[in-house]
């Protein structure tokens, strides 16, 4: 299968050189489109340095769905699989051979890679990415829904591959989300009869230190996902469970590697729950502190929204 890479960036600073230095590393020959959205550091010459294709759109046209569909556009008439990056996600060794296997499965329309923690991720960050990237790898459709509920069509594009014909065939991902675009088109394909693969052997290094406020706006962007596309927990159900287990399994996690974390832990989940809650109602709290509420401001600040 032909595949290429794509990655939107926007002031990708130092983690992004060394993003790019390791995709030329581990996947010298692959062709690379970037989209960058009018970065003011030295992303853009980075891209170009390392030999990429470099598309520049203002900062004020990105969005997380449509941008993604402008870098498959720029490229899918020549290619099978796009395989998506962000800025931060450091590639590891195999990550395309490994994720590109997915694809031998016909049914199988997208796959998402195992993301472990930065070098310098705090313990409530480490757990986060080993519970939500264990090491075993599954498939999963629509027949998975009444066991996994939402996780059946959980998707990650900080590094994802997509089938391009089937991405064709269900209209790409919305242009209009404010984020999950990921989880919009994983949820289309499934209902489609398509499967869904993760990939552990596919691995690479990403992972956030979020800050309670930055974990509340998160989480109150994620909210207002989910009450503008009702349709997915309504056909796929909620977690079942995975906010409890989640939280027993950090609760271990950070008595055994360290137990200072446990009261900030309480108060970062305190405010997950208070933003999603909260982005769910979105609809009913006025613009202008919906902007002071979210984490993705820009998406405010484009003309349909405002």
């Amino acid at each position: 299968m032909k595949l290429f890479l794509a990655v939107p960036t926007y002031n990708g600073g130092e983690v992004w050189r060394q993003v790019a230095e390791n995709i030329n590393k581990y996947s010298p020959d692959t062709r690379v489109q970037v989209i960058d959205s009018g970065s003011c550091d030295a992303t853009a010459r980075v891209a170009t340095e390392a030999g990429f294709q470099l598309e520049i759109i203002s900062s004020l046209d990105f969005n997380h769905g449509g941008t993604r569909n402008q870098a498959i556009a720029l490229q899918a008439d020549d290619f099978d699989v796009v395989v998506f990056l962000t800025q931060d996600a450091i590639p590891e060794i195999n990550f395309i051979d490994e994720i590109i296997r997915a694809f031998s499965d016909p049914q199988v329309a997208c796959a998402y890679g195992r993301q472990v923690p930065h070098k310098d991720a705090n313990p409530i960050a480490q757990h986060a990415r080993y519970f939500n990237y264990p090491a075993q790898s599954h498939v999963c459709g629509l027949t998975d829904a009444g066991r996994l509920g939402l996780k059946t069509v959980f998707m990650s594009n900080s590094f994802s591959a997509y089938r391009i014909s089937v991405f064709k065939e269900l209209g790409g991902f919305p242009s209009d989300t404010i984020l999950c675009e990921d989880m919009f088109f994983t949820a289309k394909a499934v209902k489609a009869g398509y499967k869904v693969a993760y990939v552990a052997g596919a691995q690479v290094r990403h992972s956030h230190n979020y800050t309670p406020v930055e974990e509340f706006k998160r989480y109150f962007d994620i909210g207002v996902f989910h009450a503008d596309e009702i349709w997915i927990r309504r056909d796929f159900g909620g977690a079942g469970g995975e906010g409890k287990r989640f939280l027993l399994s950090e609760l271990k996690y950070l008595l055994a590697k360290n137990p200072l974390y446990i009261p900030y832990a309480c108060v970062n989940n305190f405010m997950k729950i208070l933003g999603y809650w909260l982005g769910q109602k979105y609809k009913q709290i006025p613009t202008s502190l919906i902007k002071k509420l979210s984490m993705h401001k820009r998406y405010w600040q484009s003309a349909g929204n405002e």
